[in-house]
């Protein structure tokens, strides 16, 4: 690592608020009707920032519609209590995959990075398929940073270890900068 950016990571802020939102219409509908369901990939997120040192100040479980997903990942956009949001789920390619291109417009500014290097880490984990590997991240005019990563707990783990969780203070430093 430079010393550039070493610096900036300690400079950046130590204990951030996170979102969960997960995109899934099967566990949204179990959720509604009362029955019981896992959500090990929104488990397996909480669980590892909470035990990087940071909170998990809101969480959800949201089905694959644009409008639900716009409305909350606005709120957590705008709620004072969240630093950085993290969406699960919807990123396939499927016509019902919606979570990319809902967000993407909530964004100032996009991290292309993000993408590439995830898919990159994603080959050596599962092979070619990691083309269809859709993820995006970037930062919003109020200075809250935001991912879209696949639902899968193998790509979950991988994305916030490997990223997210390392990166996410050295963004949001970057990104509340005047």
């Amino acid at each position: 690592m430079s010393e550039t950016a070493r610096k900036h990571k300690s400079d950046a802020p130590k204990k951030l608020n996170f979102a969960v939102i997960v995109s899934s219409s099967s566990r949204y509908q179990k959720l509604k009707a009362r029955e019981p369901f896992n959500d090990p990939s929104g488990d397996l997120i909480a669980e590892l920032v909470q035990k990087d040192g940071h909170s998990v100040a809101l969480r959800e479980i949201l089905p694959d519609d644009r409008v639900l997903i716009g409305k909350y990942v606005g709120n957590a956009i705008g709620s004072e209590d969240v630093d950085a949001i993290i969406v699960c789920g919807g990123t396939g390619v499927s016509l019902k995959d919606v979570t990319i291109e809902t967000v993407r417009p909530l964004l100032i500014k996009t991290l292309p990075g993000f993408g590439e290097l995830f898919r990159r880490l994603s080959f050596d984990e599962i092979g070619s398929a990691a083309i269809m590997t859709r993820a995006l991240a970037g930062v919003t005019d109020q200075g809250k940073a935001v991912f879209c990563i696949p639902g899968s707990p193998q790509a979950v783990k991988l994305v916030m270890e490997k990223l997210i969780l390392p990166e996410t203070g050295h963004i949001l430093k970057h990104a509340r900068e005047s």
